[in-house]
C-alpha cells in the first residue's frame, strides 16, 4: 500500500474504506473515509486489508476565472499566512493545504463577487503557533504594499492560535486609513462544519467599510448566524476548539455582521477612513522581551536567566490585581537594577491591574514594577517590544500604561471593586 491508495479494512466493528493517509504512529493507519472524515485504525484490530483502487489520483488545472472588475465595488486584498480559511483538500495524502490566489477565493467563496473586487496571495505558509517578531514585519510590509497598489482594505487571513499576537503587533506598527481585518477559522475546510466562508464574507464585508485600525472577525456564537468584528488590542481566543472562541476583553465587540443579509451594525464608536489611503509602517521591534506567569511555588531564576540572556523587557502575568509572590522580589530587583523594564498584567481574563490595593503591589511598585491598566498580557508583551524598539528607556516606561490604540480603557465597563 502506498498513500493515496483506497484501501478496504475489515476489523471486529466494522469495515471502513477509504484513502489512505499518512501517519506519524507505526501502530495506526489512518484512512480518510467517503464523508470527509478521518478514521485511525490499530494495526492489531485489523482483520484483513486490501488495497480497491492503485495509483495517484489525477491531476487538473482549472481554467482561470475571466472576471472583470466592477467599477462600483471597493477592491479587498486577502493575504493568506496559512490556516484554514479558504484552503483546500490535497486529495493525495488528504491534508488541508492554503490556496490562495483570487481565483481560490472566488471558487471556494463565489459570495465575495457580490462584495468587492477580490485579490488574493499567499505571502506566508506557516501553522499559526511557529509565528514570529519577523513574520510581523513582513505582514505590515506586504500590507503597505497592497495598500499603495490601491487596496480599499485588507483582510489577513490567519491560524486562530496566535491570531491576538499578530493583530496586537499590526495595531502598533502599521498606521493606515484602510481597515485590517484578520480572520480565521476554528473548522478546517474539508469538515461539514466549517466556519471558513461566513467568517472570510464577513471579514471582506469589514474590509469594506469606511474605518480604519485592525481587527479581528470571528464566529459570533457557535452556530452559523452572525460574526463578531473585535478590536486588534482588545481581543483573545477564549476557547480551543468552539467556533465563537474569540471574545472581546473588557470591552464589547465592535460590531455584528450579518453575512448573509450583509448588514453591520456597529456596537461602539469606531475612527472613520479619510479616503486617503496614507499608509505608514514602523517595523522596529526589540525581540528580547520574555512574558513570564506569576504561579505559586515558582523559582525567580526564570526571571534571572532572562536577564542574564540579555533581555530588555519583561512582562509579568501576575495573579489578582498583578501581584507575584514575595520570594521572588530579590529576582524582579535583579532585574530592574540591570535595567530591563518590568511590567504587570493580570492572568485573569477580565479585569485590571491595580496595585495600589494590597501591600503586595504597593511593595512591587516600589521595587519599580509598572502596572498595564487592563491590557491583556499578549499586548503588552508586544506594545514593550514596540516601544523598546523606537523609544529611550525612561519614554517607555512613562507610555508603557498609557492609551496610545485603544489598547487601555482606564475604566471599562466591566469593573468592578
Amino acid at each position: 500500500m502506498e498513500v493515496g491508495d483506497i484501501v478496504k479494512i475489515e476489523t471486529d466493528k466494522g469495515i471502513f474504506e477509504g484513502l489512505l493517509l499518512p501517519s506519524t504512529d507505526e501502530n495506526i493507519i489512518t484512512i480518510k473515509m467517503k464523508n470527509g472524515y478521518n478514521v485511525g485504525i490499530l494495526k492489531e484490530n485489523i482483520k484483513n486489508i486490501e488495497v480497491v483502487a492503485k495509483g495517484e489520483k489525477p491531476k487538473y488545472e482549472l481554467p482561470p476565472l475571466n472576471i472583470k472588475k466592477n467599477e462600483n465595488l471597493k477592491t479587498v486584498s486577502i493575504l493568506s499566512t496559512g490556516g484554514t480559511v479558504a484552503s483546500k483538500v490535497d486529495y493525495k495524502t488528504g491534508a488541508v493545504h492554503p490556496s490562495f490566489t483570487a481565483d481560490d477565493l472566488i471558487r471556494a467563496v463565489p459570495e465575495l463577487l457580490d462584495i468587492a473586487n477580490i485579490k488574493g496571495r499567499a505571502i506566508l505558509n506557516i501553522l499559526s503557533e511557529n509565528m514570529k517578531p519577523e513574520y510581523w514585519k513582513k505582514i505590515a510590509e506586504e500590507i503597505k504594499k497592497e495598500i499603495e497598489d490601491g487596496a480599499d482594505g485588507i483582510v489577513i487571513a490567519h491560524g486562530t492560535d496566535t491570531m491576538s499576537y499578530t493583530a496586537s503587533a499590526l495595531s502598533f506598527m502599521v498606521k493606515a486609513d484602510v481597515p485590517i481585518v484578520l480572520v480565521g477559522a476554528q473548522r478546517s475546510s474539508d469538515r461539514p462544519s466549517s466556519d471558513a466562508p461566513l467568517n472570510l464574507i464577513s471579514a471582506v464585508l469589514a474590509a469594506k467599510e469606511n474605518i480604519k485600525g485592525v481587527y479581528v472577525v470571528m464566529h459570533g456564537e457557535s452556530g452559523d448566524t452572525f460574526c463578531y468584528l473585535h478590536k486588534g488590542v482588545k481581543v483573545r481566543k477564549c476557547h480551543s476548539s468552539r467556533r465563537d472562541a474569540f471574545k472581546s476583553i473588557n470591552t464589547i465587540p465592535v460590531a455584528k455582521i450579518n453575512p448573509f443579509t450583509k448588514e453591520i451594525i456597529y456596537l461602539q464608536e469606531v475612527e472613520k477612513s479619510e479616503n486617503t489611503k496614507n499608509v505608514e509602517i514602523n517595523t522596529n521591534l526589540e525581540e528580547k522581551v520574555a512574558l513570564i506567569k506569576i504561579y505559586p511555588g515558582m523559582d525567580g531564576d526564570i526571571i534571572r536567566f532572562y536577564v542574564d540572556k540579555g533581555y530588555k523587557g519583561i512582562v509579568l502575568e501576575g495573579t489578582g490585581l498583578g501581584h507575584a509572590p514575595d520570594y521572588i522580589f530579590d529576582d524582579i530587583k535583579y532585574a530592574i537594577d540591570n535595567d530591563v523594564i518590568v511590567v504587570m498584567t493580570t492572568q485573569t481574563i477580565n479585569g485590571r491591574v491595580n496595585m495600589n490595593v494590597y501591600s503586595n503591589g504597593r511593595e512591587l511598585q516600589k521595587l519599580g514594577v509598572i502596572g498595564c491598566e487592563d491590557m491583556l498580557p499578549e499586548v503588552a508583551l508586544v506594545k514593550l517590544m514596540y516601544l523598546l524598539g523606537n523609544y529611550e528607556p525612561e519614554e517607555v516606561k512613562r507610555l508603557i500604561n498609557k492609551n496610545l490604540i485603544g489598547e487601555i480603557e482606564y475604566r471599562s465597563r466591566f469593573d468592578c471593586y
